[in-house]
């Protein structure tokens, strides 16, 4: 465990030889009384202890950081695109975070918000906080903590690879853009039978029943094609999806384990 300022960080075993970084705010007792219970947040996995020390130290950074930004925590009458603004924070002039009941995110200024590259530019100065949060952090980087840039690094590599890459002054290779290579997944499979649906075989043994599409293409009229795999081909699949191999997957029109298949197929 260790103590930073209001912040307490546990290293902790999910049960099975895995660890996860939890935290606990305001934890006023001595460290030894600390229990699992005290935790109540969930921040993440960890490798080991090293691992849990790195994070300990990038907190430590971040807080030290965060105190010498001097943001400005305020409630401020303001209508968002997720709500009325419960609360507000204050980065620098023209840059606001905003909170509200169910989601949040940030207002740039119109003199700021033109400084935002034109491929990533919100006409009306608005920025979720889920992923477009990052485009405010790389454009205007002063105002981040070095955890926060890291964090808008990554989340940017994933969801707006062509802003990142322009920025950046390179291309992501295969591996670093989620979102890159899903495009260029698709188009190499555009017209491939990939699996949309799966299910262990309850008349095959060792078999994945599936079920296919051109291309992994979910509309209604898609025309859906069934297949048997086996289950240890199937377990290494690609997070991209399964194409099938039509020289060896087979069609399968046997009796089916997926629920309700046979009244969708009349």
């Amino acid at each position: 465990m260790a103590r930073i300022g209001d912040i307490l960080l546990g290293l902790i075993s999910n049960g099975t030889g895995d660890f996860f970084l939890a935290s606990a705010w305001r934890f006023t007792k001595p460290l030894a009384e600390a229990r699992r219970h005290h935790f109540h947040r969930h921040d993440g996995r960890v490798a080991d202890e090293a691992a849990f020390r790195t994070r300990v130290i990038q907190t430590a950074e971040h807080m030290s950081e965060l105190a010498a930004l001097a943001r400005v925590q305020t409630c401020m009458a303001a209508s968002t695109p997720w709500g009325g603004s419960q609360m507000a924070t204050i980065y620098v002039e023209g840059i606001i975070s905003h909170s509200t009941s169910g989601h949040g995110g940030f207002h740039l200024a119109p003199d700021r918000n033109r400084i935002v590259d034109v491929s990533v530019r919100s006409e009306g100065g608005w920025y979720e906080e889920d992923c477009e949060w990052a485009i405010i952090a790389l454009t205007f980087p002063d105002v981040f903590t070095g955890y926060e840039r890291r964090c808008a690094e990554e989340a940017a590599k994933h969801t707006f690879p062509a802003f990142w890459e322009k920025l950046r002054g390179r291309r992501l290779e295969p591996g670093e853009s989620r979102s890159k290579d899903r495009s260029s997944f698709d188009r190499a499979h555009a017209n491939d039978w990939i699996v949309i649906s799966a299910i262990a075989s309850f008349h095959h043994v060792g078999m994945i029943e599936v079920i296919a599409t051109k291309g992994g293409r979910r509309e209604i009229s898609q025309d859906e094609r069934r297949f048997l795999v086996p289950d240890t081909e199937y377990s290494k699949r690609s997070s991209l999806g399964f194409v099938i191999d039509l020289q060896l997957h087979t069609i399968y029109e046997g009796p089916s384990s997926f629920a309700g298949w046979s009244a969708r197929a009349a």
